[in-house]
């Protein structure tokens, strides 16, 4: 995983560095080292990233109601 994939997939979380750290357990200064290249990302990463993506997409699919007035059958 990039430096770019990671930010963009925090981003569509809607998360910020400290988020993802809170979330996965990580120091504070983890994300800082990967952001600076002087560490690279583990593989783990990806995983866990591809994780909660896959949750936010359940969510918004079955969760969250739909905006454009599509009551369904049962209206």
């Amino acid at each position: 995983m990039t430096v770019e994939e990671f930010e963009t997939s925090i981003a569509v979380l809607g998360w910020k560095g400290s988020d993802f750290c809170r979330a996965a357990g990580v120091g504070r200064n983890t994300v800082s080292r990967w952001r600076n290249q002087d560490t690279s990302i583990p593989l783990w990463v990806d995983k866990f990233l591809g994780m909660a993506l896959e949750v936010k997409r359940l969510h918004d699919t079955y969760l969250v109601p739909s905006k454009g007035g599509d009551e369904g059958p049962d209206a």
